[in-house]
């Protein structure tokens, strides 16, 4: 559960704010997409290898 402490008279648009950035430091929604449905570790490993060899790609091409 997240806790945002508002101190008195502080803005609700603020608090607000607040309570949206924790929610994205702590990755719960990244983490519900990614229980939604298994993948298996392989793919995963496949994944990021692609992922590396693409960002490799994109900084050799910058030099």
């Amino acid at each position: 559960m997240l806790i945002i402490p508002v101190k008195e008279g502080e803005n609700i648009e603020r608090a607000l704010k607040k309570y949206k950035k924790k929610f994205d430091k702590t990755n719960v929604m990244k983490q519900l997409r990614a229980r939604k449905e298994f993948i298996k570790p392989s793919v995963i490993n496949r994944q990021d290898n692609i992922r590396a060899a693409y960002k490799e790609k994109m900084y050799s091409a910058e030099q």
